[in-house]
């Protein structure tokens, strides 16, 4: 099995794939495929990278990825002991080549357009989850036609587009294991200081090759993507451990000068971190006393 590219297996004579993901972690190596990714997430949460933006995911996220868009799904294994999540994968080609340019499916266009980038979707989330809990029970032809209900309600819900920059063109096996060492190095090491000699020697690389090669694939400078995920993690602290203080926060995050951390939050979430942790505070509040 190729990690980049990624192949989904398909039941013969079948375009849809129903996937259920139920273990510590999901499968975590920085990947891409073919297929668009419609996915709930019923438990766990943890750290999503689409394309070159770093996010993150909780219970009860609705997430969608499009077609040869690189993905990775970091379980927090600190937080949640159970990854749970139901997926359906499929192609836009699936169903015949012309299927989606029907006259009756044109409504659909936004959703396709949106996937390019993948998204997350705000609203509606309910609904959506009672269709995806009916899916494991529910026949091919039923599968189908939930997948249309989905592709209906996701085109028009709100949502909050995943990636920044899509590189046009499809990685190599070779370019696909290296991001995903990059990756998955910086994602298991961020808390600690990162070189660029270090950086450049997991990606077997020089260093001046190495800043051009991650620019060009991911429109951002290879600290850039560094400072995003660290602030990523310092935001879920903020929210979750009340116990902690910024300065203790901060350093968890990676960051030994507090006045580095405070200008990089601002900068990347436009808020200081305590104004941050308050506005999400008082959203939570009102949100568990509806």
């Amino acid at each position: 099995m190729r990690v980049l590219p990624f192949k989904i297996p398909k039941p013969e004579q079948g375009a849809l794939v129903f996937q259920v993901d139920n273990s510590d972690t999901f499968y975590d190596k920085f990947h891409q495929h073919e297929e668009i990714q419609i996915s709930f997430i019923v438990e766990g949460e943890g750290t999503l990278v689409v394309g070159n933006s770093i996010n993150h995911y909780s219970k009860g996220d609705i997430i969608i990825i499009g077609s040869f868009l690189p993905h990775v799904l970091k379980s927090d294994t600190k937080t949640s002991k159970i990854s749970h999540m139901l997926t359906l994968f499929f192609t836009k080609s699936d169903f015949g080549n012309q299927f989606f340019d029907l006259e009756e499916l044109k409504e659909l266009a936004s959703f396709f357009k949106r996937a390019k980038h993948g998204f997350k979707v705000t609203s509606n989330l309910k609904l959506i989850e009672k269709l995806f809990f009916k899916l494991e029970k529910a026949s091919k032809l039923n599968r189908f036609l939930i997948l249309l209900q989905l592709l209906k309600i996701t085109s028009k819900a709100t949502y909050k587009s995943l990636s920044t920059f899509i590189y046009d063109k499809k990685y190599t096996d070779n370019e696909g294991y290296r991001m995903r060492n990059v990756f998955e190095f910086t994602m298991n090491n961020f808390e600690k200081e990162i070189t660029l000699e270090e950086i450049a020697e997991v990606a077997n690389m020089t260093k001046n090759a190495f800043c051009k090669y991650f620019k060009k694939r991911t429109n951002k400078t290879y600290f850039q993507f560094l400072n995003e995920l660290r602030i990523e993690n310092a935001c879920k602290l903020l929210l979750s451990n009340k116990d902690l203080s910024i300065i203790q926060i901060a350093e968890a995050s990676g960051f030994n000068n507090m006045s580095n951390f405070n200008r990089q939050f601002k900068s990347i979430k436009k808020k200081k971190p305590s104004e941050f942790k308050k506005v999400h505070s008082i959203a939570l509040k009102a949100i568990f006393f509806q």
